[in-house]
């Protein structure tokens, strides 16, 4: 496995691009006489396993048809929970698995062998790597770093620091109450319709692929925030 220790790279912030319907080869998915392709996904997912056996399941399902489909699995670095099923299931696969990881949870850890492994300064390192590195993102069920993860990187396609597609796999009805409460922040005046519908959402790994899949090619991409400024009076 190589290790590269990351120091002093000054990830704090995204690099921010300037997306477009036509989603550019500079910060989305390559493209090969105008076929759009995926090269890698980052997936956030939780370091345990659930209750149900269905995370578990669905975190194999999805490093499987990661490898098979010929894409390059980004993720967290551990070796434990569904992150660890995930990566597990690609390299077995035959998959490439990059892991991205700050030092202090590397010290707690044992680690898997994958193909490379990021140690990185801190969690904003982690998770500006991770934006860097990956063409699309997909959220499987987790706590509280998981959804810290995919809301950040959402917002971030929002404000415009990326236009790369963002989805949530609903194992089991997971997620059927935070879709609850996102409709009921977008009733509420709080956030844009354009962005709810913006997400992709299905209730295993292939729907969903293949719905990221379909919004890049169609270079589907949500309308940007607009300045935001007080008319002075």
């Amino acid at each position: 496995m190589r290790v590269v220790r990351v120091r002093g790279r000054g990830f704090d912030s995204p690099h921010l691009h300037k997306p477009s319907r036509g989603c550019p080869a500079s910060d989305s998915p390559s493209s090969i006489k105008g076929i759009y392709m995926i090269g890698s996904i980052c997936v956030f997912c939780g370091s345990s396993q659930g209750v149900s056996p269905v995370y578990g399941e669905m975190a194999v399902d999805l490093g499987r048809l990661i490898a098979r489909r010929g894409i390059t699995l980004v993720y967290g670095g551990g070796n434990v929970g569904t992150m660890g099923i995930l990566a597990e299931a690609a390299m077995k696969e035959g998959g490439k698995v990059i892991g991205i990881i700050p030092v202090r949870l590397n010290e707690m850890v044992d680690h898997m062998e994958l193909s490379e492994l990021f140690v990185v300064k801190d969690m904003h390192e982690r998770k500006a790597l991770m934006q860097e590195k990956a063409d699309a993102f997909i959220t499987l069920p987790g706590g509280i770093g998981t959804m810290e993860e995919l809301f950040e990187v959402w917002a971030w396609r929002y404000i415009g620091y990326h236009s790369k597609p963002v989805g949530l796999i609903n194992a089991n009805g997971f997620y059927d109450y935070l879709l609850k409460l996102l409709t009921k922040m977008t009733d509420e005046g709080f956030m844009k319709k354009a962005m709810l519908d913006d997400l992709c959402v299905a209730d295993n790994p292939k729907d969903l692929l293949e719905a990221i899949e379909a919004k890049i090619a169609a270079g589907l991409a949500p309308t940007l925030k607009v300045p935001e400024r007080r008319s002075r009076v």
